[in-house]
């Protein structure tokens, strides 16, 4: 299934070009925005106010790592005026299939426009830390580049653009302090945070704690019993209050490691859900990025002061 698609995708590309070139194809209808991941829908949502309609193709809860493209995003992605995606492969193979499709429909890679050394290497050779969003300093970076580009395609709306993008920096510049301030409540000496994978660490660097995933940072990925071993013993070591389960990720993985603990002969709590990868429902506190954001840091303090 996942080559067919890969093929159908591939075979749209021939049409686009007659479907874009084609006047008619958007005339009366709305200006068209379709991203991937819930964060990037949020924050669009937050600057475009009702001028334009944003889809997201990932919803609450959806794992990027694993997505996988359906047909019915074909269709979506076809009738676009612009696309958003976050980059560094998080995206997996669908990256690519977007970059191509930059030849016919105007593509955002909302990470291109962040300098290569504020960007955190991986495990693997020649890639970056996809997580760029849990620093909000960086994700406002993110904030300006898109709105600039929403502005230069539909220059009619541009000025209530740039007003509502004002509006929504001074909220992320609000937040980025309320972060900062919550985590200097830590003591120092338990400043470490668990989680199920590796998609903190851009919080980590910016806000001053130690960040631990079980898995890398990708979901995509096995876990062995000495990793389950050897971060139990972390934990043991540095008494650690607690670990925390992710929205995108089985709890189990965090589960395994604290009976781990437990048979080591210290105890340690398992915290709030924390949302990693994708935001939470509509209708709960964190289904929006500032949401999210809150909700995490919040969860982070409660459990390890």
């Amino acid at each position: 299934m996942k080559l067919l698609i890969l093929v159908i995708l591939g075979i749209t590309f021939i049409g686009l070009c007659i479907i874009i070139k084609d006047p008619a194809h958007k005339a009366g209808s709305p200006f068209t925005i379709v991203c991937t991941t819930s964060m990037l829908q949020n924050i669009i949502q937050n600057l475009v106010g009702p001028h334009a309609r944003v889809i997201g193709l990932m919803g609450p809860g959806i794992d990027p790592h694993l997505y996988r493209a359906r047909e019915s995003d074909v269709r979506l992605l076809t009738h676009a005026n612009l696309i958003v995606f976050n980059g560094l492969h998080l995206e997996g193979k669908m990256s690519d299939i977007l970059e191509k499709m930059n030849s016919y429909i105007p593509v955002i890679n909302a990470s291109a426009h962040i300098p290569t050394k504020q960007l955190l290497d991986t495990e693997i050779e020649h890639m970056y830390d996809p997580h760029i969003w849990h620093d909000v300093s960086l994700w406002i970076q993110v904030v300006v580049s898109i709105s600039n580009a929403i502005q230069e395609l539909d220059p009619s709306h541009a000025i209530d653009y740039q007003k509502y993008t004002e509006q929504y920096i001074a909220q992320l510049q609000q937040l980025h302090r309320y972060v900062q301030q919550q985590i200097q409540r830590i003591p120092i000496e338990q400043r470490v945070l668990v989680t199920a994978h590796d998609a903190f660490r851009y919080f980590g660097k910016v806000y001053n704690i130690d960040v631990v995933g079980l898995q890398g940072t990708s979901t995509d990925a096995q876990i062995s019993i000495k990793e389950v071993t050897d971060l139990a013993t972390l934990i043991s070591n540095k008494k650690i209050k607690a670990l925390f389960a992710e929205s995108c990720i089985p709890i189990r993985t965090i589960l395994a490691v604290e009976h781990a603990v437990q048979a080591q002969g210290w105890s340690v709590a398992i915290g709030p859900e924390l949302y990693a990868d994708a935001l939470g429902n509509n209708d709960e506190h964190a289904g929006t990025y500032i949401g999210m954001i809150t909700h995490n840091v919040d969860a982070i303090v409660n459990a390890l002061i």
